[in-house]
């Protein structure tokens, strides 16, 4: 009798524990299809905070979060968290429309870490408002085209690389002789054509004059500090600060809750989950066991660039 009775309250037991299951697999199954039907209004109001770190390029997938905020209702604010010291002139154009299109529809402040410089200031000006740490590296305004140059090496070597070009100027510079004074003179044009591109963003985003812009555009990074001193940056802070002055100037709730926001990157096998801190972590241990590094991708760039590292050379 005792032992029917023991029979009986185990399998109780396992019922509800089999019912809890069964009801939390149902859940999980009912919240991830609504995740992948993007169903709006699933998520509470919130403000997304997005972060852009490391070496910028011309990211697509960033391209489509950026627009995907813009389009959803529950997002009512973006912070931009900035970490970098840029990358592709292009990548970082890319960006700042990205972000400019965003801000068409609802507010846009940027927050600097350690550096956001470059590319990485291109990106902040993007924003409507700027908020960087005291000792925040940023600035470093300018453009650069670089290349390696093994003439000397090759005539030791006694190795000479032959071509047949269809104008003295075609695949200038190259590594191979040392460059004319036309080709020099060329590629001096092609990077003050970005560079002019960039002291305009400077002088329309931060509302100072050509000449100002241009002083202050000299190549230098500044501290936040001295960025606030000469209207590069806003305020000093971080987060709260951002929140802060979206309570303060467009009237957004300052109790909403922020939400970390991430590009969904193909191949991640984790869907929507991508979309939040989840996918941040997981990208980085990826990153991490790869061996890729801020200055393996660095080496990889091609083109203009906008990037700031002490030790390039």
């Amino acid at each position: 009798m005792s032992f029917d009775a023991d029979a009986i309250t185990d399998r109780r037991r396992l019922k509800r524990r089999l019912f809890f299951w069964r009801f939390g697999a149902i859940v999980a199954l009912v919240l991830l299809a609504l995740a992948i039907l993007g169903v709006s209004g699933f998520h509470r109001a919130q403000i997304a905070r997005v972060e852009i770190t490391g070496i910028i390029t011309d990211d697509r997938d960033m391209q489509v979060l950026l627009k995907k905020l813009g389009d959803d209702g529950a997002v009512k604010a973006v912070i931009l968290a900035i970490d970098s010291p840029g990358g592709t002139t292009t990548g970082a154009e890319a960006l700042y429309t990205s972000v400019r299109q965003l801000a068409a529809k609802k507010p846009v402040v940027a927050t600097l870490g350690t550096v956001a410089a470059s590319g990485g200031y291109i990106a902040a000006l993007s924003a409507d408002h700027i908020v960087a740490r005291g000792n925040t590296l940023t600035g470093s305004i300018g453009v650069l085209f670089e290349w390696p140059q093994f003439a000397g090496l090759m005539e030791k070597l006694g190795v000479e690389m032959l071509s047949v070009k269809s104008a003295p100027l075609k695949a200038e510079p190259e590594p191979y002789h040392k460059p004319s004074p036309e080709a020099l003179a060329v590629t001096h044009d092609l990077v003050t054509s970005s560079y002019d591109w960039f002291l305009s963003l400077v002088a329309e985003r931060r509302k100072l004059d050509a000449a100002t812009a241009r002083k202050l555009g000299d190549g230098r990074v500044y501290t936040g500090w001295q960025a606030v001193q000469n209207k590069l940056v806003d305020e000093i802070g971080g987060d709260d600060q951002a929140v802060q002055w979206l309570a303060r100037t467009r009237n957004i709730p300052a109790n909403i809750p922020v939400q970390d926001w991430a590009p969904e990157r193909p191949g991640d096998g984790y869907g929507v989950f991508t979309s939040h801190a989840m996918g941040e972590v997981l990208a980085d241990g990826i990153e991490a066991l790869a061996g890729k590094t801020l200055q393996t991708k660095r080496l990889t760039l091609d083109g203009l660039t906008s990037v700031w590292h002490p030790d390039a050379h």
